[in-house]
């Protein structure tokens, strides 16, 4: 599976973390993330990585930065994308099986880098479980 990812400057630490820990269990991974940790626009570095996996269904994404909200919401903006914030394994078990999200967003500065790696594990492990969901997350893009 080929994983992109995508961070500004407070998700540095964290996205090297998780690009190596992907690339030791055998995912393609695209790096599109600020690798300097010098204050950047978050939105500058994930519509990048937003339009990809709108344009193409078969491709992952997690994005990071200090709350991992102001990245959730830029990717959000992109028809078929859906990101979800997680703190928790729970949580992002939760958002695969109930909405199919795309896109993993992590809280860099709220979270564990061993808490990332257990999350980033349960979002990649666990399939939509369709059903009521699907109707549910079909609804999502429609206006």
């Amino acid at each position: 599976m080929n994983i992109l990812i995508s961070n500004d400057h407070a998700g540095v630490e964290l996205k090297n973390a998780v690009n190596n820990f992907l690339k030791e269990n055998g995912y393609v991974v695209e790096n599109l993330g600020d690798n300097s940790g010098k204050s950047v626009d978050y939105p500058d570095i994930i519509h990048p990585l937003a339009k990809e996996i709108s344009n193409n269904k078969d491709k992952k994404g997690i994005i990071m930065c200090g709350t991992g909200n102001g990245v959730s919401m830029v990717a959000n903006k992109y028809k078929g994308v859906r990101a979800g914030l997680c703190w928790s394994k729970e949580i992002a078990e939760l958002i695969r099986k109930h909405n199919d999200a795309n896109i993993l967003s992590l809280p860099a500065r709220f979270i564990s880098i061993k808490e990332a790696l257990e999350i980033v594990e349960v979002f990649l492990e666990t399939s939509f479980e369709g059903g009521r969901h699907e109707r549910r997350v079909n609804k999502i893009n429609k206006q």
